[in-house]
């Protein structure tokens, strides 16, 4: 997928199904194709999970979410994106409270992403980048 392929109806879809998320975020994130960070190796078979990648010469599995703003998130991929694109996109200050009554999560859990988010966000700012894209974002964590 291209940056400039971000429409409102692709979010919506996104915001709304796990597996698109999912199948987006291994799109942008392998886009130049799959290098391993264990090896180097550029081939791959698919991993155990949905949209995950395995190395084939060591065996070392990459899911799509691993070094990316999602990373080592315990709650639905598909919300987390919502979560993003509030923050990012829409700029909605949305309390924590109010994620959590909306997507039906813990208020603290939507805190400390809206929290992570914000802080990649702060540091785009404070680098010699004029424009904040919403890929970048979710890629560079």
């Amino acid at each position: 997928m291209l940056k400039k392929d971000i429409t409102p109806e692709l979010i919506q879809s996104l915001c709304t199904d796990n597996d698109k998320a999912l199948r987006f975020i291994a799109d942008i994130k392998w886009e130049k194709g799959f290098v391993c960070r264990k090896c180097g190796h550029t081939n791959f078979c698919s991993g155990k999970t949905f949209a995950a990648r395995r190395c084939t010469r060591c065996k070392k599995e990459e899911s799509a979410t691993a070094h990316t703003i999602f990373h080592n998130c315990k709650f639905p991929v598909n919300k987390a994106f919502y979560i993003v694109y509030t923050v990012c996109i829409e700029k909605k200050r949305l309390s924590a409270n109010d994620l959590a009554s909306e997507l039906e999560l813990n208020p603290i859990t939507c805190w400390k992403f809206r929290k992570k988010i914000q802080e990649c966000v702060e540091r785009y700012q404070n680098s010699s980048v004029d424009e904040i894209n919403l890929i970048d974002i979710i890629i560079t964590f």
